[in-house]
């Protein structure tokens, strides 16, 4: 058969798929299965009219229209979908809370962590337990800084409070990172995190000691507030990047780049809240904790930190029951 008759033959098939190119930028991603394959059918017998035409120099609007078929095919296929609140409202307020709620490796990171920040806490707050524990653990020239700095708090504008802010949100996501990253290899990162609750454990235990008077009445004033969810996230993120370390470990009947992805898909989600997390933190160390008694009385700032751990607490635990299963699928398909 000649080319032209050929493709003359072929123009129904043209029209099916100007067709379904309009039902599918509508459907969006709700696409029925049988017409996505038609679809791809008709596109990839276009592509080929398209080259066949060019071939045999058919009439130039002949290949225009081909070429304008086959492009509007493409980018029905290959569409972005832009941003969709549905989706993920359905990922952060339902799929993560149900896989933190059950990731094992997130709490083996919360047990570790309450474990050494507590004991630190301890240890330096009663120098009895541990001579020197303090100075061993923190230095005796961050304990002397960290007392200056308690000492009056010091009044700032809200631009600086800003730039502050920005400040914390990228010392807090470098933290996250490093916690993140290093528990992908377990050891180091196990090493970082367990140093990581020690120093902070022994900062609170330090700093809460009586005899450092309105330094430590400022310490707590300052920490009440951010602290929930700058702890939470620290936890989180380490969680998060042991679970892409276990992975590569007990591949189970996957292989190990097949159980680093699957575990991947399970580990983004937590890293993101984290991410969250580390920024809610940080508009909270900028904005509320710098303000002393005498503008924000501490009842308040504890008020605040109160609120902060229920909302964690109903996020993690009411959210997040009953928890998704390791053999469990989830769809994290979003634009």
């Amino acid at each position: 058969m000649k080319p032209v008759k050929l493709l003359q033959n072929r123009e129904a098939n043209w029209a099916e798929l100007e067709s379904l190119c309009a039902r599918l930028r509508i459907s969006g991603r709700n696409r029925n299965p049988a017409l996505v394959s038609r679809f791809s059918s008709l596109y990839r017998a276009a592509c080929a009219d398209l080259a066949l035409a060019e071939a045999y120099q058919l009439p130039p609007e002949k290949i225009e229209y081909l070429q304008s078929l086959v492009a509007r095919a493409h980018n029905t296929l290959y569409q972005n979908q832009g941003f969709q609140i549905a989706r993920w409202f359905h990922l952060i307020f339902y799929v993560t809370p149900k896989l933190i709620f059950s990731d094992r490796c997130v709490h083996l990171a919360l047990f570790v962590w309450l474990f050494l920040s507590t004991i630190a806490a301890v240890l330096a707050y009663d120098d009895r337990l541990w001579p020197g524990f303090a100075e061993q653990v923190l230095g005796t020239s961050t304990m002397l800084q960290m007392e200056n700095d308690f000492r009056a708090y010091v009044t700032r504008s809200w631009g600086q409070n800003f730039l502050m802010a920005g400040f914390y949100i990228w010392n807090n996501a470098g933290i996250g990172l490093r916690c993140f990253a290093t528990g992908i290899l377990i050891v180091p990162g196990f090493f970082l995190f367990a140093v990581n609750a020690v120093q902070i454990g022994a900062s609170f235990g330090y700093m809460f000691r009586p005899e450092l008077g309105i330094a430590g009445a400022n310490f707590k004033d300052f920490v009440t507030v951010h602290g929930p969810f700058e702890i939470t996230a620290i936890i989180l993120s380490f969680g998060a990047g042991l679970r892409l370390g276990v992975s590569w470990l007990t591949t189970r009947e996957w292989s190990r780049m097949s159980a680093l992805i699957l575990a991947g898909r399970r580990a983004l989600p937590i890293a993101f809240v984290a991410v969250l997390l580390f920024v809610l933190a940080a508009m909270l160390e900028g904005f509320v904790s710098p303000f002393s008694r005498n503008t924000i009385p501490w009842f308040v700032k504890g008020s605040i930190s109160v609120i902060c751990s229920g909302l964690l607490m109903f996020y993690f635990i009411v959210l997040g029951y009953p928890g998704i299963e390791d053999d469990q699928d989830i769809d994290l398909e979003i634009d």
